[in-house]
């Protein structure tokens, strides 16, 4: 059995629904067939071909909640650019500040009066912090490790096992056999990122006091709630015992709240009353256009200061020319007043409610050993019991092969969700239809996978 399902049943339904993706697309696969030899492996990033289906779809346009492809089907979209899109594709107001700016110019390497106002709110929604802007939250993360090393003098970094912090070399590390090591796979890569990182399991706190303890950690790095391998929530206490380790110890603690900006406004961080020395966000931050923020703590910003005007001349390392132009300002701008509101955040918070209650009932019904989890107005159903308490039993909870299925049979059935493990996200726009519709796609295709 895989999580539950016979094989013989689970490659069945995936062929009929192979067969059928097949059959509904000749224009999306004839274009790329035509198309696509301009790019390694046919699509302009690599990672497009990571989707369960047999080919990737075409997206002719996207508005609100839903994606019509070049075939013309419509998706309800639960996927929502893997977070990038999570307040909806073209919220109305950043739309609206684009296209405005496009008018006024896309670059000066000088700030704009929108620049000032995003930071005010920054600020305003996500605390009192000393903000950069970066173009996507793996720059941002590299910039906050380099200050965490400038500043403290120490060179390793903490992280939990089976996180993900983006595409930043420093924190592709992960456990073997209790060893911190460096991740498989990576490509050409030439140093040994282990050899300054240290890996702790989520919610081992005593694992992570005796890491700190040794006194070469600069900084904690980590997603309040764990997102990449499938969702782990935090026990009670652990993140106060993460805190109070960090300051006996002289460790920075930087939240990444890429991911977990999904639970509420402000984020997770603030909303639970978790203090952080460096702060970072990207993806969803200004409304689908590509930016991140990084931001220090005020005591940090002045140690930097002090460590900046110190240091012997030459380039930081960090920034790239492009990383706060005024067009992310424009709809960083809008995005954050006008879209990132209280109102909204109730409006998902309730629909995500709704779907996770719906898919934990489809699942009790069909006799699933599967489990679901909410963090806001993010959703994932897991192909294993639960709850998961660290990222060692999140990694062993993926089921490749019944997750491909799943997918498979949702997008036949009119539903996007995310390509990595089973996340479904709900934005301001989702109606209560597109919700119960994935419930009874969801129901539908369970039926098919056990008896």
């Amino acid at each position: 059995m895989i999580a539950g399902i016979n094989p013989d049943r689970l490659a069945a339904f995936t062929l009929r629904e192979t067969r059928r993706y097949l059959a509904s697309r000749p224009n999306t696969q004839a274009a790329l067939q035509a198309g696509g030899g301009a790019y390694l492996a046919g699509v302009p990033m690599h990672w497009m071909r990571d989707w369960p289906m047999p080919f990737p779809l075409l997206v002719e346009s996207a508005k609100g909640a839903r994606i019509i492809d070049i075939d013309g089907y419509g998706l309800d979209d639960f996927c929502l650019g893997d977070t990038g899109s999570l307040f909806g594709h073209s919220p109305g107001p950043v739309a609206k500040a684009v296209a405005r700016q496009a008018k006024r110019g896309l670059t000066y390497m000088l700030p704009s009066g929108d620049a000032l106002e995003a930071g005010r709110l920054l600020t305003k929604r996500f605390g009192d912090f000393r903000w950069q802007i970066a173009t996507t939250a793996s720059d941002a993360n590299r910039c906050a490790i380099r200050v965490a090393r400038g500043v403290t003098g120490r060179p390793r970094i903490l992280v939990f096992n089976g996180c993900y912090h983006g595409t930043v070399d420093d924190v592709m590390v992960m456990l073997d056999a209790g060893q911190t090591v460096t991740r498989p796979g990576m490509v050409g890569q030439v140093a040994d990122p282990a050899q300054h990182g240290v890996v702790v399991e989520f919610n081992d706190l005593a694992g992570l006091q005796a890491a700190l303890a040794v006194g070469d950690v600069a900084m904690v790095l980590a997603e309040p709630v764990m997102t990449n391998c499938a969702m782990v929530l935090p026990d009670p206490g652990f993140w106060a015992g993460v805190r109070a380790a960090c300051d006996v110890t002289g460790t920075l603690l930087g939240v990444d709240e890429t991911h977990t900006v999904s639970s509420g406004l402000g984020g997770w961080a603030r909303g639970h009353g978790l203090r952080s020395d460096i702060f970072v966000i990207g993806k969803a931050v200004a409304g689908g256009i590509a930016c991140a923020a990084w931001g220090l703590a005020p005591e940090l910003a002045e140690r930097f200061a002090a460590y900046d005007a110190a240091r012997a001349g030459g380039h930081s390392g960090m920034g790239t020319t492009l990383s706060g132009n005024p067009l992310q300002f424009a709809a960083l701008r809008a995005n954050l007043d006008k879209v990132m509101t209280p109102f909204n955040y109730a409006l998902m918070e309730a629909r995500a409610v709704r779907l996770q209650a719906g898919l934990a009932a489809a699942i009790t019904g069909a006799g699933a050993p599967w489990h679901v989890v909410r963090v806001g107005a993010r959703v994932e159903f897991i192909c294993a019991p639960g709850p998961l308490r660290n990222g060692a039993e999140a990694m062993a909870a993926h089921m490749p092969r019944v997750e491909r299925a799943v997918h498979l049979g949702l997008v036949n059935r009119g539903c996007l969700i995310a390509p990595f493990h089973n996340m479904m996200l709900v934005c301001p726009a989702t109606k209560k239809r597109q919700v119960d519709g994935l419930i009874d796609a969801f129901v539908e295709v369970l039926a098919e996978l056990f008896d």
